[in-house]
């Protein structure tokens, strides 16, 4: 047993070494076995009587007419055209070729090659050494901070417009995240909870809102029941409101006497929903307060980002200092960062200097210390998120933000857009620097997906989950921008080019058929001076001994 497996590294070794060596051998393989078929079929040229054969086929050809060449190439340009178009199709909807999918994951393998979804590369960090790229939660979907209530809000854009905000996908992670939160420990559940349980998981609205009813009949104490009518059945924000109070009085209750992880998930949940909707009414300086008892009274649970919020109606108020304050906090390079701290940050550098910024006058004198500054720290914003710029410069139209975003994609950036264009708008020239100095940032990374400059290489993923997070009517913002497949290319140049062959043939049959014979003789040629080149070197005895053979 202990040879076996002593061996088992070395016939792997040997395994490999083989692997690598036909793949290194493959081009040379290839050209081998032409020159093979060559001179097979000149050794067989005259016992198989190919001669004849040639022959035969060319008085065959001759007596074709040219509407079977114009059948021929009509049909050779609709058959491309079809594959242009599924080509077409596929590309617009995955982002891919089909062609070249296929031949990567199924051709590449048995040539030798690797497939690259096995591979981890390297990719150079900020110090130019290298780093293995970040694979798991470089594409993980997050809660937005600042999502909008279904039922005041998402419902309202769905009956004035007909159109839904937001995917299955995006509402199956929320019932996710609500069953994690709110019902705690599945083996010790209540009744009303168990109700609960299964309201979350339910499709229909109707059906969980009835859920929700069947819960508190169970147990009028079922803070959870009230939330999903605050979340889903409530019409207005200030009902909302009222809804959230009931279950905020409920669930202090419940935590004095059980003080479990999901009553205290539950209040959390439910302070922070009363401190969007006080932001929401107007009650700003009430929202702020609210944001910041909750973030000292629950200063563990910095991954619900309520800093966001808090940033947001900092904003709102003008209170640029304490805005400040909370990015000395969370702009720290230990720390995650998204969109709404990079750019808040930007944001405030710019507002320093925007007022007086010319681009005519910055041209001829340079930049100064602070405007130098607020350059950077917009081109740091936009290498995190690309996609914001063109929201905020309104040359994308804006659409309601999803319940999750996807750090560094474009649901991200719908949603810091949705909340913070007027911010930057309030800054007077804020937007102007912006639009002078946002596309210079690519000049500074002009390959993405290889290498980063401030943070890591921008992960590939995004444009697949954010397909996935927004709805079907809104044109996803993929960086960087993709070039056409070569499949996509080559099917357009043989799809027109059959078919101008399939009408000249039609209106010039006879031009056309000296116009194929020269090209045919033209191409052939070289293979005839090869023959002939190959009797003259070689002895006629030789060749009749082998072709005996």
């Amino acid at each position: 047993m202990e040879d076996t497996t002593g061996s088992n590294p070395q016939s792997l070794g040997f395994t490999e070494k083989l692997k690598s060596w036909l793949s290194w051998s493959w081009t040379y393989v290839c050209f081998i076995w032409f020159g093979m078929v060559l001179i097979m079929i000149y050794v067989l040229w005259s016992p198989l009587k190919l001669q004849e054969t040639l022959t035969s086929a060319s008085v065959f050809l001759n007596t074709l007419t040219p509407k079977f060449y114009v059948a021929l190439t009509g049909t050779s340009s609709l058959i491309s055209g079809l594959i242009l178009i599924f080509e077409w199709w596929y590309f617009r909807k995955y982002g891919t070729s089909f062609i070249e999918q296929v031949s990567v994951s199924h051709l590449r393998p048995l040539l030798g090659g690797v497939e690259s979804s096995s591979t981890t590369g390297l990719f150079s960090s900020v110090n130019g050494e290298a780093e293995p790229r970040p694979s798991v939660s470089e594409c993980k979907v997050w809660r937005n901070p600042l999502n909008l209530f279904r039922g005041a809000e998402y419902n309202r854009y769905t009956w004035v417009t007909g159109k839904e905000p937001l995917t299955y996908y995006d509402m199956n992670l929320s019932a996710q995240d609500h069953q994690t939160f709110f019902t705690g420990d599945t083996q010790q559940l209540k009744p009303e909870d168990a109700v609960m349980q299964k309201a979350w998981r339910e499709r229909n609205p109707q059906a969980r809102i009835r859920a929700a009813y069947q819960a508190i009949e169970m147990n009028h104490e079922c803070a959870a029941a009230y939330v999903l009518l605050a979340e889903e059945e409530a019409t207005t924000i200030t009902e909302a409101e009222r809804l959230f109070k009931k279950a905020l009085s409920i669930g202090k209750d419940g935590l004095e006497y059980t003080g479990t992880g999901k009553d205290i998930n539950l209040l959390v949940y439910i302070k922070r929903r009363l401190a969007m909707c006080a932001r929401k009414l107007g009650r700003i300086k009430e929202a702020v307060k609210m944001m910041r008892d909750l973030m000292k009274e629950f200063p563990l649970l910095g991954m619900l980002n309520i800093h966001e919020n808090l940033l947001e109606a900092l904003l709102e108020l003008q209170a640029y200092a304490d805005v400040q304050a909370v990015l000395a906090k969370y702009d720290d390079i230990s720390l995650p960062k998204s969109a709404t701290i990079c750019y808040t940050s930007a944001l405030l550098k710019a507002r320093a200097v925007s007022d007086k910024f010319s681009p005519e006058a910055a041209s001829r004198r340079g930049l100064s210390t602070a405007e130098m500054n607020a350059v950077e720290a917009i081109h740091r914003a936009v290498e995190f998120n690309p996609h914001v710029p063109k929201y905020l410069l309104e040359m994308k139209s804006l659409i309601l933000p999803p319940e999750h975003i996807l750090k560094r994609g474009d649901s991200e950036a719908v949603a810091y857009a949705f909340f913070h264009l007027q911010h930057w708008k309030r800054a007077e020239g804020a937007l102007n620097l912006l639009h002078c100095t946002w596309e210079g940032t690519f000049r500074i990374i002009p390959y993405p997906l290889e290498k980063g400059h401030l943070f890591y290489p921008y992960p590939g993923c995004t444009e697949t989950a954010d397909r996935e997070l927004l709805p079907s009517f809104h044109e996803v913002s993929v960086y960087p921008k993709k070039e056409l497949p070569f499949f996509i290319l080559f099917t357009a140049g043989l799809c027109s080019f059959t078919a101008i062959l399939a009408m000249l043939t039609h209106q010039f049959p006879e031009l056309m058929g000296v116009f194929a014979k020269a090209f045919f003789s033209t191409l052939f040629a070289p293979l005839g001076f090869f023959a002939d080149k190959m009797e003259s070197f070689m002895p006629s005895s030789f060749w009749h001994q082998l072709t005996r053979i």
